[in-house]
């Protein structure tokens, strides 16, 4: 009783926080590790074990609630409240706002919340609200930015000796291009906000005594498009490198160069969004300055325990680091450390990567693997995959690869019979073959791909125990797969059947989209209409085809499920249309498969080894 009294009290202060402009998600997200990656900065251990005392509620008010940054903050908090059993209600603006942000404080104080963690907007905006919070016996812990209000503790990035080294790696990079001189811009979120405004200043000073031109500072308000717009602008201007001071301003800075066509213009930036991490993957920035949010959100949950505790924190400062993430560290530790074998190449060797077509998110991010194992091992990969799923334009893939001379052929199988003669062809003419994702009826020398029987059987159990919480024991699920012959995506459909024998449920006749999102959706909006209770998607267009369908139909009570983690999806998960998807790991496939074309070139015998590169379930909890 008392912890439905508790969870009540908290959804109507929950309530009075969106009514006031600030959005809510509560208990949002425990992510699976809340600690710092083993380069951060000296004080990012894991946080030490300690417990609540109390039942207490924690209010989290980020800058806003959109940016990766504060997503991935929230992620540590969650985390982290998990192990110290407190609440902690994430109650920031929807905007950069001081207006919202105060009255996020003010929400805070009249929700009864015993303690505030709190990344300013500037140093003084709020600090008026936060004195008012601190009179009402309120602990206040920072976390990424401090107002001018004494606090228990602060967890923050050391923010002017990060901007340093960002235009440290800047000067680098221009000496490397034989540049000594030109105008550098900057963009940046605002005039007031300390964590900013002390990383341009270390930034600039990075450059005194050199014969670069800063100019003059542009300010966005950290919104990735104005971002992009000043950028634009530099550019027209001739500069020679762009800073971005945060993750909005980094993105539009990076997009402003990709649109540009002209790579010769440096790029840096701060933070590690998905975006920036691309456009760093694609050569439009040198590097972002990656700090460690949900270290921030972990330590601050524990420091806020400790302070309601009793404990005296004494005002502590700790960094919580920042490390250097260019194309080089995400070809490495972001690839799911598939290249730890370090293999190099004995000769120049070409490799054609043929997946089921070219446009899908998952073949993509698999070809990213394969490109940042290919630099590593000194050999080149060419992304030659058909522009749709079709067997006669894989074939011709395969074919074209013989014809060019390849020394191996990464493939993911259409099916396992319809390439199996190409790719007899090639094995006649020497080729090696290595399998990702999907393997053919043929040998090969290696195979990287998921256990998709026992995936699917996951993603069914899911769906089964949400429709349990639901209070559904029985009714129609609908089944969105790729096509009747695809092996990858026929064994995730077995598994997800085998998931629901002996209940009460009715698995509906599957219907083949082809992997095409819109197809998809109009199967599943069928669906719907015949009433089904759940929908399952068997890969990436099959799976944002349903969701899409839930969400137009304004029925989030039909449970949806399925394969592959594209933005499309994740932002179905984040908006409720879908529950959860099973993530495979594309780029460790990639990675794989080049290393193993790569050895087995060298001579190494693999011995057909087959290899399950894993899965995660991915739902609001860890997004």
């Amino acid at each position: 009783m008392k912890r439905k009294l508790l969870s009540l009290i908290c959804c109507l202060a929950m309530t009075a926080a969106v009514i006031a402009g600030c959005g809510s998600t509560a208990a949002d997200a425990p992510a699976a590790d809340g600690g710092a990656p083993a380069d951060a900065g000296s004080e990012t251990e894991a946080p030490a074990e300690s417990s609540a005392s109390g039942d207490y509620k924690i209010a989290l008010i980020t800058m806003d609630s959109i940016d990766q940054h504060w997503v991935t903050l929230n992620e540590g908090a969650q985390a982290e409240a998990a192990k110290q059993g407190v609440t902690v209600d994430f109650m920031s603006p929807d905007t950069k706002d001081d207006s919202k942000q105060i009255e996020c404080v003010n929400n805070a104080v009249a929700g009864g919340y015993n303690a505030i963690m709190v990344a300013a907007n500037g140093p003084d905006a709020i600090s008026g609200a936060l004195k008012e919070a601190i009179d009402a016996g309120i602990k206040i812990v920072y976390v990424d930015s401090p107002a001018n209000v004494d606090a228990e503790a602060t967890f923050s990035t050391d923010n002017k000796a990060a901007g340093k080294i960002a235009g440290e790696q800047m000067l680098a990079a221009l000496d490397a291009k034989g540049i000594s001189s030109g105008d550098v811009g900057i963009v940046n979120v605002n005039a007031s906000t300390q964590s900013t405004v002390d990383r341009e200043a270390g930034f600039r000073e990075a450059f005194d005594g050199s014969g670069f031109n800063i100019l003059e500072t542009q300010y966005c308000d950290g919104d990735a498009a104005k971002a992009q717009s000043i950028a634009e602008n530099y550019i027209t201007q001739g500069v020679v490198g762009i800073f971005g001071g945060n993750e909005g301003s980094t993105t539009g800075a990076g997009n402003a160069i990709k649109a540009s066509g002209n790579k010769d213009i440096v790029g840096v930036g701060f933070d590690k969004s998905d975006s920036i991490q691309g456009l760093i993957k694609d050569g439009f920035l040198l590097c972002t300055m990656a700090q460690n949010p949900d270290v921030m959100g972990a330590k601050g949950v524990e420091a806020c325990v400790k302070a309601l505790n009793g404990e005296s924190l004494g005002g502590a400062v700790t960094d919580t680091g920042v490390t250097v993430l260019d194309a080089a560290a995400l070809g490495g530790a972001a690839s799911g450390d598939a290249s730890a074998e370090g293999v190099k190449a004995n000769g120049d060797y070409k490799i054609a990567l043929i997946t089921m077509d070219s446009i899908d998110q998952h073949w993509v991010t698999l070809n990213e693997g394969a490109q940042a194992e290919a630099k590593a091992d000194g050999v080149t990969v060419d992304f030659m995959s058909p522009d749709t799923k079709d067997d006669s334009k894989q074939i011709e893939c395969v074919n074209n690869a013989v014809a060019g001379g390849y020394d191996a052929i990464m493939v993911a199988a259409n099916g396992p019979d319809a390439i199996s003669g190409a790719l007899k062809e090639a094995i006649d003419a020497g080729i090696k073959i290595v399998y990702v994702d999907s393997p053919a009826n043929v040998d090969a020398e290696a195979t990287y791909s998921t256990d998709n029987k026992a995936a699917g059987k996951t993603a069914g159990e899911e769906m089964l125990k949400s429709l349990k919480d639901k209070g559904v024991t029985s009714g129609d699920v609908g089944i969105v797969n790729v096509n009747a012959s695809t092996q990858s995506t026929v064994d995730r459909e077995a598994g997800f059947r085998e998931a629901f024998e002996g209940s009460d449920f009715n698995i509906l006749e599957t219907q083949y989209c082809d992997g095409d999102a819109a197809k998809a959706q109009s199967i599943a909006e069928n669906y719907i209409t015949q009433g089904v209770v759940g929908i399952f998607g068997g890969n990436e267009g099959s799976t944002t085809g349903a969701g899409n369908a839930i969400k137009a139909s304004g029925n989030s009570d039909i449970v949806g499920v399925g394969f592959d983690k594209s933005d499309s999806i994740k932002g179905l998960i984040k908006d409720g249309y879908l529950l959860c998807t099973m993530a495979q790991n594309p780029d460790v496939m990639g990675s794989k498969g080049v290393d193993a074309c790569v050895k087995a070139l060298n001579g190494e015998s693999l011995g057909g080894v087959k290899e399950d590169t894993g899965v995660t379930v991915l739902n609001k909890d860890n997004i």
